[in-house]
């Protein structure tokens, strides 16, 4: 399976913030929204780091609650991750398990095009097992 399936499945919508967004103000953009991390890009386009809630937790222990009037791009993720729609959706699990990675762009062209987490992953991983499953019922029963 490739990435652009899972794309099609689940949308192509990416949460992005400025990189000048405070840290409260992500904090109240992964509350409203229900998600765990945002690509943090001054267009919505191109990415200059991703931050997630963990980016957060490590910071407000580490500096206090001083962090959070602070901007995102001095707690996100600068050297991301990312792949493109047409990448095989094992190679990404591969490289999101070995690099301890839950959420990763997908970019196409230079340009943001959506975002798969590692939820996306093993969810598309179950349906290819019970699709298979299926169908090798089907053959024994004939």
């Amino acid at each position: 399976m490739l990435i652009g399936t899972i794309l099609q499945g689940k949308g192509a919508d990416v949460v992005t913030v400025a990189p000048q967004a405070t840290v409260a103000e992500l904090l109240g953009v992964l509350a409203e929204k229900n998600i765990g991390a945002v690509v943090v890009s001054e267009d919505g386009v191109t990415i200059a780091g991703i931050v997630s809630e963990r980016d957060v937790v490590r910071h407000l222990h580490q500096r206090g609650a001083d962090v959070l009037g602070g901007p995102v791009s001095a707690i996100m993720t600068s050297e991301v991750r990312s792949c493109a729609p047409d990448a095989n959706v094992e190679d990404l699990r591969q490289t999101m398990t070995n690099h301890r990675i839950r959420h990763v762009p997908v970019v196409r062209d230079g340009r943001l095009v959506g975002i798969v987490s590692i939820g996306d992953v093993v969810k598309s991983a179950i349906e290819e097992l019970e699709s298979e499953r299926e169908h090798l019922v089907g053959y024994l029963r004939g």
